[in-house]
């Protein structure tokens, strides 16, 4: 990614070169012509856009500070002075003060838990929780550090949504489909799941870890992509897994990418059922 004003009168770039090699993205702003855009990437072409002068916010500083599944279509997000900005960036206009911020590379950008703030309170409910499960799981930012902006921000717009959210957060979400169906589960009035459940062998040592479940039931829900069912390598190595959590006494209750789209209720009363026969009692 260039400026073109910089890279040609440096001598990197000739106009033809720039022209036959690269795609404009913003004013000044190129890039490499066929090369895949992240999050991230958009992140910085909006910065550099800027004149270098921007703060990243939203998903931008999410994308920045190392977040996961920041989708590349999710909006570009900036603080800046300059009101008119280029197709697919979204100039916000909040104040932000010193605590605020942060510095990445000589990018200035939120810090974690005041983009999990923004995030919270702007995004749909599902959604929120699934970007800041991303976001605290990805730093080390808290809940705590999120409610504390909150509580700053008394009658801010969003406020109750994002506390919403917060009441349902888990940073040991390890992707959005684990926050999928830890929320399914949850908002069908099952109890809350631990995630991330260390599971250890004969000699103490954590081997397996289960993505969210009971300890008082042995219960343990699993969401599995496609891969562990069409790779034969990667079902193989769930047969045996599988095998060591049963003999450890546990319960595991796996759930397909279909089945958590398409099967909800079916999901939930397989793990409801699962929990009863445990001894669970709803």
């Amino acid at each position: 990614m260039v400026v073109a004003t910089e890279v040609l009168a440096s001598g990197q770039l000739t106009r033809r070169d720039l022209n036959r090699r690269y795609t404009k993205l913003h004013r000044n702003v190129y890039v490499r012509s066929g090369d895949e855009l992240t999050a991230a990437d958009l992140a910085y072409a909006a910065w550099l856009w800027s004149g270098r002068t921007a703060t990243l916010v939203g998903h931008s500083a999410a994308a920045m500070l190392g977040s996961r599944w920041i989708p590349a279509d999710a909006p570009v997000e900036i603080a800046h002075s300059r009101r008119a900005a280029p197709r697919g960036v979204m100039v916000r206009s909040d104040e932000l003060g010193a605590h605020d911020l942060r510095t990445i590379g000589g990018i200035t950008c939120t810090t974690a838990a005041r983009t999990a703030y923004d995030l919270g309170r702007r995004l749909p409910l599902e959604t929120a929780v699934i970007r800041v499960d991303a976001l605290l799981n990805a730093t080390a930012a808290t809940r705590r550090s999120v409610e504390d902006i909150a509580r700053r921000h008394r009658g801010a717009r969003g406020v109750r949504r994002l506390r919403r959210a917060l009441d349902l957060v888990d940073a040991g979400a390890e992707s959005p489909q684990e926050t999928r169906l830890r929320l399914l589960l949850v908002q069908s009035g099952l109890p809350r799941p631990v995630t991330q459940i260390p599971v250890t062998n004969a000699q103490g040592r954590v081997v397996r870890r289960i993505d969210m479940g009971w300890h008082e039931w042995m219960v343990g829900a699993e969401y599995d992509g496609e891969q562990h069912f069409n790779n034969p390598d990667d079902y193989s190595k769930d047969i045996v897994r599988l095998e060591f959590l049963a003999s450890k006494g546990w319960t595991i209750v796996r759930v397909s990418a279909t089945q958590l789209r398409h099967e909800r209720a079916e999901v939930v009363q397989r793990v409801r059922l699962a929990l009863r026969q445990r001894g669970f009692a709803d």
